[in-house]
């Protein structure tokens, strides 16, 4: 995978989960933080063996396949309500005054 496209799907990703305002302002933080990707993650991860970070990225996976099932659904036709029959629908001449 290129930088181009991981940067794109990251911003992807990022404004699926909190939308647009909230991604761009995640970006600046980062950038005027000088954020330490790697002292982040070592804290976030510090409680969490590696069966309960595989049950999460499996729990995530499972609810991502879902949204996509759930995009996927057909969609029910409208219901169509039957015409009259021949014999009890004006024509035009009985509408026309002659």
């Amino acid at each position: 995978m290129d930088d181009n496209l991981i940067r794109g799907e990251g911003m992807k990703a990022l404004i699926e989960k909190l939308g647009l305002l909230e991604a761009e302002r995640f970006i600046t933080l980062i950038k005027r933080d000088r954020f330490d990707y790697a002292k982040w993650r070592e804290e976030f991860y510090k409680d969490k063996t590696l069966e309960d970070i595989f049950h999460e990225a499996a729990a995530f996976c499972a609810k991502e396949e879902e949204k996509e099932k759930a995009k996927k659904l057909p969609v029910k036709p409208a219901k169509r309500t039957a015409r009259k029959p021949a014999a009890k629908r004006k024509t035009t001449k009985q509408l026309v005054p002659a």
